[in-house]
């Protein structure tokens, strides 16, 4: 689905702290950085993306469009305190994208204040569009899913990175983008977990359909089958995917699930199984064929030695695509 999303962007990181979300303004600083203008944020906030920082109106003057909510708070909703600088820069002339679980357009005075002003608000974690339901036929076209052990262990980091080493190569690749961020660096997807569940896989197939014989989608996973809270989403994205092989990402360390302390990161080789086997419902071919490993933490030697460890542990190959480039994983896939 294509979104109207008017760059280039001010990225809001809101009044946050160290070690709080701040996925989304990553994830476009780095990917499309030519997209930033700059970054503005509230008085005392602790985090940054390394951008230029500007008020909304100097950030106007430089030729911003829209301003892009890029943190993303417990329980996804948008601070009180954050109301008076978005109505600013709304009278700046920007449009305000979001990719928060609460919408925009809820808030009366941002409504307003938006119509009054003739810009947008883009709540992108809601669909636009119909979704059917998915239906499990086969379809041409070559589809690589990125999934993972846990949640947020850099899946759309990954998809972009191999996207990148694709098309490097010559070969016609593109991001299927399943999650907030990645539509806001594409400009187009389905936040899949704001959609209903019966719709998932249709969602996907959606997304990823019949294509040339020859080009690569790359479908960018989200959450994870161990995951208690939001394995359900991830189980209809694999479904609706019909993968022709998938890398699976995992923190290197990490010791419990996201957010659950209770529940320690299964092995590697109890995802793989898992992966397998739900994929191939819908593609009896489906495999695992690579490890992405998130090394962020870890010195150069420790990140060789951990991708050593699960390269013995699942006889794959295993490597960090944004320290060390994402040319195995390709290899692996093609």
């Amino acid at each position: 689905m294509e979104r109207d999303l008017k760059a280039p962007y001010l990225l809001f990181l809101g009044d946050g702290q160290a070690g709080e979300m701040a996925k989304t303004a990553e994830g476009i600083a780095y990917w499309r950085p030519e997209l930033v203008i700059g970054e503005c944020a509230m008085p005392g906030a602790e985090i940054s993306v390394g951008a230029p920082k500007f008020s909304p109106a100097e950030a106007a003057q430089k030729g911003a469009r829209s301003l892009v909510i890029g943190v993303a708070p417990n329980g996804g909703q948008i601070s009180p305190n954050w109301l008076p600088l978005l109505k600013e820069a709304l009278d700046c002339g920007l449009d305000i994208i979001s990719g928060l679980h609460a919408r925009l357009s809820d808030i009366a005075a941002l409504e307003d204040r938006a119509a009054q002003a003739g810009r947008t608000l883009h709540d992108v974690r809601h669909p636009i569009a119909p979704i059917p339901v998915g239906t499990g036929a086969k379809r041409p076209g070559k589809r690589l899913l990125t999934v993972g052990s846990d949640c947020a262990v850099g899946k759309m980091f990954t998809s972009f990175a191999l996207e990148k080493e694709m098309r490097a190569r010559g070969l016609k690749a593109a991001v299927c983008t399943t999650g907030q961020t990645g539509i806001m660096i594409s400009g187009k997807g389905i936040a899949i977990d704001a959609v209903v569940s019966d719709f998932v896989s249709g969602a996907v197939e959606q997304l990823a359909p019949a294509t040339a014989a020859d080009m690569w989608q790359i479908i960018e996973g989200q959450g994870s089958l161990f995951h208690p809270s939001f394995a359900g989403v991830t189980l209809g994205l694999v479904h609706g995917a019909q993968p022709d092989c998938m890398v699976l990402c995992h923190s290197a360390t990490r010791a419990h699930m996201f957010g659950l302390p209770d529940y320690r990161v299964p092995s590697l080789t109890a995802c793989i199984a898992a992966y397998e086997a739900a994929a191939q419902l819908t593609n009896s071919a489906a495999r695992v064929v690579a490890i992405s490993l998130n090394t962020k933490g870890l010195s150069a030697d420790e990140a060789k030695a951990r991708t050593r460890v699960y390269q013995q542990e699942t006889s794959l190959p295993c490597v960090d695509p944004i320290r060390d480039g994402a040319g195995e994983l390709v290899d692996a896939a093609i």
